[in-house]
């Protein structure tokens, strides 16, 4: 990408309260939330230690992956978990860029219980975060984050 596309790009971001590294961090962490399933009970017939490999792969409660993107979710002040609400919803194409205002000013409206939980439990939140970020005119590549 040449200087001037770059700098054409950073001109049409769409300026942000949140840290764009904070966007980034929380891309990666959700992806490898994502990629999760349900907990299921262990199956009596597999292998000794076959049940250990998969447990990575399942979703519990003390997760420590989304522990760490609860965290960073409930540290940010209001508008910016109002900003990571409206970035999922541009991602999911509930809003589109021109509403990014009206996308923020519904999420900080609707806001009734913890954006982590909300966020946690929205399928493809790192899918959907990352092609809202996007769509904003950011990229993890830009921060030095590639995801």
């Amino acid at each position: 990408m040449s200087e001037a596309q770059r700098a054409a790009m950073d001109v049409d971001a769409v300026e942000l309260d949140i840290d764009p590294g904070t966007v980034c961090f929380l891309i990666a962490k959700a992806r490898a939330f994502d990629v999760k399933v349900a907990p299921s009970e262990r199956d009596d017939v597999s292998q000794p230690g076959e049940d250990d490999m998969h447990d990575v792969l399942v979703d519990y409660g003390d997760d420590p992956v989304a522990q760490e993107i609860r965290q960073v979710i409930e540290d940010l002040n209001e508008e910016q978990q109002a900003e990571l609400v409206a970035m999922t919803w541009v991602g999911r194409g509930d809003f589109d860029r021109s509403e990014w205002d009206a996308a923020t000013e519904a999420a900080n409206e609707r806001h009734t219980g913890p954006s982590s939980a909300y966020l946690l439990g929205m399928p493809l939140f790192g899918d959907l975060l990352e092609e809202g970020f996007t769509a904003l005119g950011h990229r993890c590549e830009d921060q030095g984050n590639a995801v």
